[in-house]
C-alpha cells in the first residue's frame, strides 16, 4: 500500500466510487474488505490513522462474550462464537487459542460458572477452542501460581480467543487493498455531497497537506464508531444522538504478575464488569472499567480513579499487589454504544450488539459491535449498502478468505511473527542492510526493519503510527518508546523525504502524547 498512489488513483477517477467508506476502525476495514472482494469499487477514508480510536485499544480477545451469555443474549453469544472460529482459521498469525482461569472464592462459584460455560462450549460447536472443566484449588494455583491462595475453593477453565488489535487492522487494511480497493489514512470527511435530496459522495480534505476534494459515489457509508453521531448530523441537523461513549482503560504490567500461559477472568466487578488479566506480547493487559463520557475525542486519557480502580481489583486476585509504579502503559478506548432509550448513563447495561440504519437520504450507518463480529458487521452492511445503491447482487466470501499476511503453524517466540508471511520481507530489509537488524530499544524487540517496513508497506505516516499501531511499543511500555522515538522519526524521515525539522516535531508530538500513557505518580 503506497498512500500517494491511491491519493493519485482517487483524484484522476472522475466516476462514482461503487462504494465509500468513512472510518478506518474494525467496522470500516470489515465492510472494504468485504465489498472489495465482491468486486465493487470501494474507498475507505480515515480521517487519522487505520485503528487509531477504539479499533486499537481493546482488550485483545476475540471472544464470545460470557458475559452476554450471563444477561440472556444468547444470539450474539452465537454469532460471536463462529465469528471467533472463523478468524482464528482466517488469520492463524494474529489470532490464537488463550486458555482462561475463572477463580472461585465462593462455595457456590465452581457450579455456577462450571455449568454456564458447559453452555458456552455446546454453543460453540464444531468451531470450539477446547472443551472447559473444573479445577481443584490445586490444579487452579498450577496453572496460575500467583493468583491469591487465601479462600480459594478452586477453578474453572475455559478457552477463547486472543489477538493483535490494529496488526490485524493494518492486515484488514493490506487485504482490501489486495482486493482493488482503496483504504487511504488521514483523509478526513469534512461534509456529504447530495443530489435530489440523496447522498452523492462526499467531502474530504487531506489532513498532511491540506488538499480538499469532492468524491463521488453511489452509496456512503457512515462507520465511524464513537463519532457516529457527527457523519449523522452531517446528513440531518436535526437527527438525535444515537450513540452513548463508554470508556474503558487498561494496564500493562510485567509478566512476572502473571507468569504462564493462561490468563484470568473475573466475572464480576464493583461496577458489574468483567476484569481481565491476560498475556500478550510477554506483557499483561489487565482492564477494563466502564466510565460514561460525554465527548468522543480521538485521543481519551485515562482518569486517575480508573487504574485506580483496576490496580485495586487486581490486587485481589495476585500475590503481587500491583501498583502505580509497575504500570508500563495505561490506555483508553471508547466504546460507541447505541442508546436503547434512556439517558446513556448506565453504559454496562447497553447491549453490544450492532445497528445498521439507512437514512432517509440513503445514508448507510453502522455502528456499536465489537472485534469479534468485524467480518459479520462488514458483510450485513454491504448487503444492505448495495441494494441502496442498487449495485449488481453478488454474494459474501469473507467466511473462508484468508487474511493478508496468513501464516500457519507461526513461532510465537519469533518477534516477528505477528507480519505472518510478511516476515520474511522484512527480514530481507535487514539482510541487505545489517544496520537493520538492531534493535530500537533493548527494553523491547522491535528492530529498525520494521519501521522501514511499515513506511514502505502498510502506509506509516507519522511516529505514532509506528509506535502505537504498526509496533505496539506505545502500549507495552510508554517509556521505551519514547526513547524509540528519534530513531523511528530518522528512518521515516529518510522513507518519506522529510527535513529534520520534521523529524524534531514529530518526536515532540509523539513525546507529549507517550507522556500521557505514564501513570502519574502521587
Amino acid at each position: 500500500m503506497n498512500r500517494s498512489e491511491l491519493i493519485n488513483a482517487m483524484s484522476e477517477n472522475t466516476g462514482f466510487w461503487d462504494v465509500i467508506i468513512v472510518g478506518g476502525g474494525a467496522t470500516g476495514l470489515g465492510a472494504a474488505v468485504e465489498a472489495s472482494s465482491r468486486g465493487y469499487k470501494t474507498l475507505l477514508l480515515e480521517q487519522h490513522d487505520f485503528s487509531k480510536g477504539t479499533s486499537s485499544r481493546s482488550t485483545k480477545l476475540v471472544h464470545g462474550g460470557v458475559r452476554y451469555l450471563q444477561q440472556g443474549n444468547v444470539s450474539l453469544v452465537l454469532e460471536a462464537l463462529r465469528e471467533r472460529g472463523l478468524l482464528i482459521n482466517n488469520a492463524p498469525h494474529l489470532v490464537r487459542n488463550q486458555s482462561f482461569i475463572v477463580p472461585n472464592y465462593e462455595w457456590w462459584g465452581g457450579p455456577f460458572y462450571g455449568v454456564g460455560l458447559k453452555v458456552y462450549d455446546m454453543l460453540a460447536g464444531k468451531l470450539g477452542l477446547g472443551p472447559s472443566k473444573m479445577l481443584s484449588r490445586e490444579e487452579t494455583l498450577k496453572h496460575i501460581p500467583t493468583l491469591e491462595p487465601h479462600g480459594l475453593k478452586g477453578g474453572v477453565i475455559y478457552y477463547d480467543g486472543q489477538f493483535d488489535d490494529s496488526r490485524l487492522a493494518v492486515n484488514l487494511a493490506q487485504t482490501a487493498h489486495d482486493l482493488g480497493g482503496s483504504p487511504i489514512n488521514y483523509m478526513k470527511v469534512t461534509g456529504l455531497l447530495k443530489g435530489k435530496g440523496m447522498t452523492q459522495g462526499v467531502q474530504a480534505t487531506d489532513m498532511l497537506d491540506g488538499t480538499e476534494y469532492e468524491i463521488n459515489g453511489r452509496v456512503v457509508i457512515n462507520a465511524t464508531g464513537v463519532f457516529t453521531d457527527d457523519i449523522i448530523k452531517m446528513d440531518n441537523e436535526d437527527a438525535k444522538p444515537m450513540i452513548a461513549a463508554s470508556q474503558g482503560v487498561h494496564i500493562i504490567l510485567d509478566k512476572e504478575f502473571l507468569p504462564g500461559n493462561s490468563a484470568i477472568m473475573v466475572p464480576q466487578t464493583d461496577d458489574g464488569r468483567v476484569l481481565f488479566a491476560v498475556p500478550w506480547h510477554d506483557k499483561v493487559v489487565v482492564g477494563t472499567t466502564d466510565t460514561p463520557v460525554e465527548k468522543a475525542t480521538l485521543e481519551p486519557e485515562a482518569l486517575d480513579e480508573e487504574v485506580e480502580f483496576i490496580l485495586t481489583h487486581a490486587a485481589r486476585y495476585m500475590t503481587k499487589d500491583p501498583t502505580a509504579e509497575d504500570v508500563k502503559s495505561v490506555f483508553a478506548g471508547l466504546r460507541p454504544l447505541v442508546k436503547a432509550g434512556g439517558d446513556g448513563k448506565n453504559t454496562a447495561a447497553i447491549s453490544r450488539d450492532h445497528t445498521l440504519l439507512v437514512s432517509e437520504s440513503g445514508l448507510v450507518t453502522i455502528t456499536g459491535g465489537k472485534w469479534t463480529t468485524y467480518r459479520k458487521m462488514g458483510q450485513d452492511t454491504i448487503d444492505q449498502a448495495a441494494t441502496v445503491a442498487g449495485l449488481e447482487d453478488r454474494d459474501s466470501i469473507t467466511e473462508n478468505m484468508r487474511i493478508h499476511g496468513w501464516l500457519k503453524n507461526v513461532d510465537k517466540t519469533d518477534p516477528l511473527h505477528n507480519y505472518g508471511s510478511d516476515a520474511p520481507s522484512i527480514r530481507k530489509i535487514g539482510k541487505d542492510d545489517p544496520a537493520m537488524k538492531e534493535q530500537l530499544d533493548e527494553a523491547l524487540p522491535h528492530i529498525k526493519a520494521e519501521v522501514v517496513w511499515a513506511a514502505r508497506r502498510e502506509m506509516a505516516m507519522t511516529v505514532e503510527d509506528v509506535l502505537s499501531r504498526r509496533t505496539r511499543a506505545l502500549l507495552l511500555d510508554a517509556k521505551a518508546s519514547i526513547r524509540m522515538a528519534p530513531e523511528v522519526a530518522r528512518i521515516l524521515a529518510q522513507e518519506h523525504g522529510y527535513d529534520k525539522k520534521w523529524q524534531k516535531q514529530q518526536v515532540e508530538t509523539y513525546t507529549d502524547l507517550a507522556n500521557r500513557y505514564i501513570v502519574r505518580q502521587k
